[in-house]
């Protein structure tokens, strides 16, 4: 399996608060409009899974498939051109502030490697700066 991992962004919130916020799908409605929209179509969620169109990939539904409280949510896809995992790990630096990191894991081939690795590194970054920005 091939992991792709964001780096490390520190939020100004307790650990309770982030995973509270983002074990719930249902926040999302509060970060739509920061998404790129000529990136990110058709954005529909329940507090459970959510169903996202990524230019050029195509339709993704991420569903939460473990919850590990206050500190790992895991999403598997049901949907999705390239099937993949993503971990949501959040750690309390202090009572008033955590850290939070992102990672992808997936089966892909050298070929395949090389032709998803800047693009989906990119897009991990991308989503672990806008979940570091929401208000907790």
């Amino acid at each position: 399996m091939t992991k792709f991992e964001s780096g490390v962004k520190v939020i100004q919130s307790p650990q309770t608060a982030v995973y509270e916020k983002l074990s719930d799908l249902n926040n999302l409605e509060k970060v739509k409009d920061r998404l790129p929209e000529d990136k990110v179509k058709n954005l529909s969620f329940d507090a459970e899974s959510m169903t996202i169109e990524v230019a050029p990939v195509g339709k993704i539904t991420l569903q939460i498939v473990e919850k590990e409280p206050c500190k790992c949510i895991k999403f598997a896809t049901t949907t999705s051109p390239l099937p993949f995992n993503l971990w949501i790990q959040i750690v309390p630096v202090t009572d008033a502030e955590c850290k939070m990191k992102l990672t992808i894991g997936m089966d892909l081939n050298p070929f395949m490697k090389t032709m998803v690795q800047k693009p989906l590194q990119e897009g991990l970054e991308k989503m672990a700066d806008v979940l570091a920005m929401i208000q907790y």
